[in-house]
């Protein structure tokens, strides 16, 4: 296990995690270990992105569109899939059955250091509020980690800008905008979001989209 915490993205949404890809494709990592289990055969993998559905994996995978593999995680899950695409040294691989993302997240945490232990990128959409001087905008919550947010709207402030942000059942410091790009923009936070706060509300929002 290295020092630096992994960078891999974990999707809460009942969606393939490859579409709607942006900049993270060109994250070096450090990512999650998995490995792929291929009749018998074993090949180590990592995984960049990963939703109940689906994952985007990296480390050569040498396998074609339509071969079914399983995929072994770092929680002891193995689901069964096919891989969809392969290109640019990554591979798409479709579940069979659903997996608990939730469960890898908290396999993450675990894995960190007591004293360091940090909320991985999780993709989460849910409505917010942005806050800049007498400014109150609406706008979408696209990813959230320890350290900050990106999001997307029609009228959110330009780089430089501190702003508040507000979610329905969570507490969020106040941060900057560290950079915009059309609709999308990303926080910064002056203070880190605590893991012990995130899952909750994660589990709690999860809760109110299955309904």
């Amino acid at each position: 296990m290295t020092d630096a915490a992994s960078v891999t993205i974990f999707v809460m949404e009942q969606r393939l995690p490859w579409p709607d890809d942006g900049s993270a494709a060109d994250s070096d990592g450090p990512f999650d270990a998995g490995v792929i289990h291929d009749d018998g055969l074993r090949q180590a993998c990592s995984i960049r992105k990963i939703s109940p559905l689906g994952a985007t994996l990296r480390g050569g995978v040498k396998k074609a569109p339509g071969d079914e593999v399983a995929l072994e995680l770092a929680t002891g899950q193995r689901p069964q899939g096919i891989i969809d695409w392969v290109r640019g040294g990554e591979a798409g691989m479709t579940f069979k059955q659903p997996v608990d993302v939730l469960a890898l997240i908290n396999r993450n945490l675990i894995s960190q250091p007591t004293e360091r232990r940090t909320m991985p990128r999780v993709e989460l959409r849910c409505g917010l509020d942005v806050k800049w001087g007498a400014t109150l905008s609406p706008a979408i919550l696209r990813n959230i980690s320890a350290r900050g947010l990106q999001i997307e709207g029609g009228a959110l402030p330009p780089r430089g800008t501190f702003v508040q942000v507000f979610v329905e059942g969570l507490i969020v410091p106040s941060g900057e905008v560290v950079w915009r790009k059309g609709d999308l923009a990303g926080i910064e936070l002056f203070e880190e979001l605590s893991w012990s706060s995130i899952i909750p509300w994660i589990r709690e929002v999860g809760r109110k989209g299955a309904r």
